[in-house]
C-alpha cells in the first residue's frame, strides 16, 4: 500500500498553488492524496502570515496533529508532520522550539526541496529547519503538474519590494523574481493539454513580472501585457486572468492588453488599502488617491466592461474619522463588484507594530462594518444589473442538486445551471435569471459553445 500526505492550505492563492505543487512532488515517491490528516503519513501545514494570530491557529492545529502522532506511535506507525509557507519562513526556530512533534519546516521557496527533506528525516530524524531563498531553483526544480479541473493557477511571479509599513510579505517570500517566459508558456501549454480552459497568472505583485523577451520575439524587456498577449496564442487556452495587481505597476502595455485581448478576463483585483493620502503615505503604498481614481479612469476607458475588486484596511495607526470617511468615498467613487476588508492587525517585524495612535478595537469594528455594509451594497448591485444578460460561463464542478453544474462569469461570479455532466469543462452562454447572496443562477441558451 502506498504512502498518503495530507495538505492543510492557509491564506491566499499562491498557497493553494503551492500546495498543489507539493503534492505533485510528493507522488513519484508514492504519496496519494490524503483526504483527513488521521490517517496520513505524511501531514503538511501550508501556512500564511498575513492575518492576526495566524501563527497561533499553526500551533493550535500542531496541538491537535500532536495527539493524532502519538496514538499512531503507539499503534506501531509514523506519522511526519511539516510546516509550510510564510508562518515557517517568519518563525521557523520558534516551532521547532515550540512544537517538538515538528519534524520539517519548510520555507515558501524552498519546498521543492520536499523529497530530499522527507529522505533526511526519515535517515537522520530530528527536526529540519529549510528557509533559504532559492525562487529561481524552486521553479526550476519543480515537477510537471496535473490538472485538476478546466480552471488553474500558473504563478508567474512571486516577492515583494514594495515594504508597505502593514505587510510581512517582503520578510517571508523575499524580493521580487519573475519566472522565465519559456517556462511559463512551457507550463500553460501543459495544462492546456490536459484540458484546462482558464488560467489565473499569480504574483505577490503580479503586474510587476519582467522578463526578456523569448527567442526572436522583439523589445528588450516584456511586461505582463506583452506574456498575456503570448500566452493568448496557446490553442486550447480560452481564458486569462491574473492577481494580485499593484498601482503602482499597472502600466500603459497592461492597461492596453485589457482592452485589446478578448482572452484576458474583464475582472481585475486592484488592492488600494485606504482613501486618505496620509494613510497611504503611512502605509508606504507609494501612490496618491487621486492617483488610483485616474488609473481606474484609464481603465474603464480601455475596457469600459471591467469589473473591479480591491482590499481595504481600516484602523490603521494614525487613521482619524476624517481618513476613514475618505475610504468610504473611493469607494463610492470607484463602484466595486467584490472587495476584501480587514481591520488592521499588528504584525510583528513590520514598521506599523511600533507606530504610535494605535486605533481601539471597538473603533475599528464599527469601522469595519460601515466599510462592509457599502461593499456588499455595491457588490449586490454588480450582481443585480446581471439579471437578463447572457453570459458566457465556464462550468467547473457538479452542484449540490441533481443535474446542476457550477461555473463562473467573466466577472468571477459564480453561475448556478441545469446541465448535462458531460457540460463539465466547457464553455457556454447562460442566460442570468437569479442572483442570490453569493451566486448567480441561470439557463442554458442554445447548444453550442459560447465565444470567452
Amino acid at each position: 500500500m502506498g504512502k498518503s500526505v495530507f495538505i492543510r492550505t492557509y491564506g491566499c492563492q499562491m498557497n493553494v498553488y503551492d500546495s498543489e505543487r507539493m503534492a505533485g512532488l510528493l507522488k513519484p515517491l508514492g504519496y496519494g492524496v490524503a483526504d483527513t490528516p488521521d490517517a496520513a503519513d505524511l501531514v503538511i501545514l501550508n501556512t500564511c502570515h498575513i492575518r492576526e494570530k495566524a501563527a497561533e491557529k499553526v500551533y493550535s492545529e500542531l496541538g491537535r496533529l500532536k495527539r493524532m502522532k502519538e496514538a499512531r506511535t503507539k499503534a506501531g506507525g509514523d506519522m511526519k508532520i511539516a510546516v509550510a509557507g510564510c508562518v515557517a519562513q517568519a518563525e521557523g526556530a520558534e516551532i521547532t522550539a515550540r512544537a517538538p512533534q515538528v519534524d520539517m519546516v519548510v520555507g515558501p521557496q524552498a519546498y521543492h526541496r520536499l523529497p530530499e527533506l522527507i529522505a533526511r528525516a526519515a535517515r537522520d530524524g530530528g527536526d529540519i529547519l529549510e528557509t533559504d531563498f532559492a525562487v529561481d531553483e524552486k521553479f526550476d526544480r519543480l515537477a510537471e503538474r496535473k490538472a485538476d479541473g478546466p480552471s488553474a493557477f500558473l504563478t508567474v511571479q512571486e516577492g515583494c519590494d514594495k515594504f508597505c509599513t502593514f505587510c510581512v510579505v517582503p520578510y517571508t517570500r523575499g524580493a521580487e523574481v519573475s519566472r522565465r517566459v519559456d517556462a511559463i508558456v512551457a507550463e500553460a501549454r501543459a495544462l492546456a493539454a490536459q484540458s484546462v480552459r482558464e488560467i489565473t497568472l499569480l504574483g505577490q505583485n503580479v503586474n510587476a513580472w519582467t522578463s526578456p523577451p523569448p527567442a526572436g520575439a522583439p523589445g528588450e524587456a516584456w511586461g505582463l501585457g506583452e506574456l498575456c498577449r503570448h500566452l493568448a496564442k496557446i490553442d486550447g487556452l480560452d481564458r486569462i486572468r491574473f492577481t494580485t495587481s499593484h498601482p503602482r505597476d499597472m502600466d500603459d502595455g497592461l492597461i492596453a492588453a485589457l482592452g485589446e485581448e478578448e482572452k484576458l478576463m474583464p475582472y481585475l483585483h486592484l488592492p488600494v488599502q485606504a482613501g486618505s493620502d496620509r494613510v497611504l503615505k503611512a502605509m508606504n503604498r507609494g501612490h496618491t488617491a487621486e492617483h488610483y481614481l485616474r488609473l481606474i479612469e484609464r481603465i474603464r476607458a480601455a475596457r469600459p466592461d471591467i469589473a473591479l475588486s480591491g482590499d481595504f484596511i481600516v484602523g490603521f495607526p494614525g487613521e482619524t474619522s476624517e481618513d476613514f470617511e475618505a475610504t468610504l468615498a473611493l469607494v463610492e467613487a470607484v463602484g466595486y463588484a467584490s472587495a476584501y476588508s480587514f481591520k488592521y492587525s499588528r504584525r510583528p517585524g513590520t514598521p506599523g507594530a511600533a507606530m504610535p495612535k494605535q486605533v481601539a478595537e471597538a473603533e475599528k469594528d464599527d469601522r469595519l462594518a460601515r466599510l462592509q455594509a457599502l461593499l456588499e451594497r455595491q457588490r449586490q448591485a454588480f450582481n443585480a444589473a446581471q439579471l437578463g444578460a447572457i453570459l458566457p460561463v465556464l462550468f467547473e464542478k457538479t452542484g449540490r442538486h441533481d443535474g446542476q453544474l457550477v461555473g463562473r462569469s467573466p466577472y468571477l461570479q459564480s453561475v448556478h445551471v441545469s446541465a448535462p455532466q458531460s457540460m463539465l469543462g466547457s464553455i457556454a452562454p447562460v442566460k442570468i435569471e437569479d442572483t442570490t447572496p453569493n451566486a448567480l443562477a441561470g439557463v442554458l441558451v442554445g447548444k453550442g459553445e459560447a465565444a470567452a
